[in-house]
């Protein structure tokens, strides 16, 4: 190998430099094989850089950032280099410099974008948006066909981007909650076209399995961990209208780990009595076989037998002659629908249509699969001992003179004893975090049940010796009987770990009193606290009192910071770009 001549007091001149930097890739190659010999190593070209490939996701409880995360490890087994971002991370500038994108997003609500989404759906719909020509785009959305507005937030991007004059790489495709298999397929089919190579049209011959990113310890929804229940505890007074329990499962060896933050997904099975009900309404038995499967196994473990799917309210209308609902679907009044549905379940459903109006496996055709509900955890693995801890409100109700509950809940409360075993597994929510500046302050509104990861959080931030302030605003209806965790929390404050704590019980006085009316009392100093760099988190119910906060944050900055709402809306969308306003709401 002739070795070009380089004085020893002069610069590298451009073939000196390119020779060296051939050189020592080769020799670095050939210490790396065990000594073999890398000339034409050093003498080929150098490879092209791998094709940038942007991977955008919009999620409210990780699902759509788990995908994401398998969409990218497939991606660099295809030679892309892929970028993971979340939606609002991206400004309108860098997304009209991106050339390759893949979006994927969930739905929040009824038909919302998910909270990290907001911001970048606002600049997208905004009628100063970049054009997009030189864009290639895909989107995979997640949804519930339980829900209206069904992969909604998906749909609308999808849309726009195409306004915007953006060519798709592939045709959207939209996944119920079953989702897995349909967006592997999907990735399995997109990602070879976004890894065509620019000009040659020739894509990769196959796409590797996706790497699961999304299971903690081996064990998943499909297959969870059989826990047992170590402690089942009611948390609520003896006269309180609800019963808020207090649950612990250990984790023996199942090597399953969490973080503050994170929910914990419980696989239910259906009360027996309704199951009973159903048999006897479909005349049939508990071992009438449907597709190789006893009926009675399929409606306990298999089927969602309680809150009846879309398909199922369809066909019941079609047949059972029912004028109310038929006029109701008809005219598409979501809200006649929702109070025509209201208490009412499957069997409800299935009593309209005449007795023998539906065969039995026409009837099981139109269920959807049992889901894991998934609950907010409320202890810190650094203080749980190796256990997993959840504080979940009993449903409980009566409609048309039978007694009703919640699928998870009152199975936790009433069949699942103390040293019993329930299938569980972690769903990581990793938008949702304590702080990661153990001097930052911290402010947490989580009434009810919405107390649980804020729990969680302020065991994580005494266990790590964190040195931030934290305040809590809580509340229920009475304090006599709702104040849970009391003792746990004024031991928080005497130990100076919870800095302020701010109780709202509603019911204890004529007046109503809120967290957000806590929270406006406390104006000057909430604002105080953001401007020095608090966190502001929410968890608990969306449809209402998440709204409510929202709208007191607001209204305590345009007020406190002497701003206009549209300033304060400025305010509040700096505070979600910078991930100092994060919520956990259902």
């Amino acid at each position: 190998m002739k070795i070009p001549y380089i004085p020893e007091d002069a610069p590298f001149n451009a073939d000196q430099r390119a020779w060296l930097a051939g050189f020592l890739a080769g020799l670095h190659s050939r210490i790396a094989m065990g000594g073999e010999s890398t000339a034409a190593t050093a003498a080929a070209p150098s490879a092209a850089p791998a094709q940038p490939l942007h991977i955008l996701y919009g999620t409210q409880t990780g699902n759509a950032e788990r995908v994401a995360m398998d969409a990218a490890a497939s991606a660099r087994g295809l030679g892309l280099a892929p970028e993971v971002l979340g939606l609002d991370d991206v400004s309108m500038e860098q997304l009209a410099a991106m050339r390759h994108v893949v979006v994927v997003t969930s739905t929040y609500g009824e038909g919302e974008m998910p909270d990290n989404a907001q911001l970048f759906w606002e600049a997208l719909s905004a009628g100063a948006a970049p054009r997009l020509e030189g864009l290639r785009f895909a989107v995979l959305a997640l949804g519930d066909t339980g829900y209206d507005g069904f992969c909604q937030a998906g749909k609308l991007i999808d849309t726009r981007l195409e306004q915007l004059g953006a060519t798709r790489i592939a045709t959207r495709r939209d996944c119920d909650i079953d989702y897995e298999d349909a967006a592997a397929a999907w990735l399995g089919e997109t990602l070879p076209l976004a890894a065509e190579k620019q000009g040659d049209g020739v894509p990769p011959a196959a796409v590797p399995a996706p790497v699961t990113t999304s299971v903690t310890g081996g064990w998943s929804r499909k297959n969870p961990y059989s826990a047992m229940l170590a402690v089942n505890r009611r948390l609520s007074g003896p006269s309180s209208a609800k019963e808020i329990r207090h649950y612990e499962f250990d984790l023996g060896d199942s090597g399953l780990a969490y973080e503050a933050g994170d929910a914990l997904g419980v696989m239910p099975v259906n009360d027996p009595a309704l199951v009973g009900l159903f048999l006897e309404r479909l005349g049939a038995g508990a071992e009438t076989d449907v597709g190789g499967t006893a009926l009675g196994t399929l409606l306990t473990t298999a089927l969602e037998i309680s809150t009846p799917s879309r398909d199922l309210i369809a066909e019941v209308e079609r047949r059972a002659g029912n004028e109310e609902l038929s006029h109701v679907l008809r005219n598409g009044d979501k809200e006649a629908l929702d109070a025509f549905l209201w208490g009412k379940d499957s069997l409800d459903l299935l009593a309209l249509a005449p007795q023998g109006a539906f065969t039995v496996a026409e009837f099981v055709g139109l269920l959807k699969p049992l889901q894991h509900r998934a609950y907010s955890i409320s202890s810190s693995p650094k203080t749980a001992a190796g256990r997993v801890h959840l504080t979940v409100a009993s449903v409980r109700y009566n409609a048309s003179g039978r007694e009703r509950g919640g699928v998870c809940s009152t199975w936790l409360a009433d069949r699942v004893a103390e040293g019993g075993k329930a299938g569980i597994f972690v769903s990581q929510n990793k938008a949702f975090r304590v702080p990661a500046d153990d001097d930052a302050p911290m402010i947490m509104v989580g009434p009810g049940t919405g107390i649980a990861p804020f729990r969680a959080f302020l065991q994580e931030r005494g266990a790590r010796g964190a040195k931030g302030r934290n305040w809590l605003f809580f509340g229920d209806q009475r304090r006599e009987n709702d104040f849970i965790y009391e003792d746990e929390l004024s031991r928080m404050s005497r130990d100076g770990l919870l800095t302020r704590l701010d109780l709202a019980f509603s019911r204890d006085q004529e007046a109503k009193i809120y967290v957000q009316t806590r929270m406006k009392e406390n104006g000057k100093a909430l604002y105080a606290w953001l401007e020095e760099g608090a966190s502001f988190y929410v968890c608990g119910d969306a449809s209402r009192m998440a709204r409510d906060v929202d709208a007191a944050l607001g209204d305590i900055i345009a007020e406190q910071g002497g701003m206009d709402a549209e300033k304060a809306a400025e305010y509040i969308a700096g505070l979600k770009r910078e991930k100092r306003y994060l919520r956990d709401v259902y």
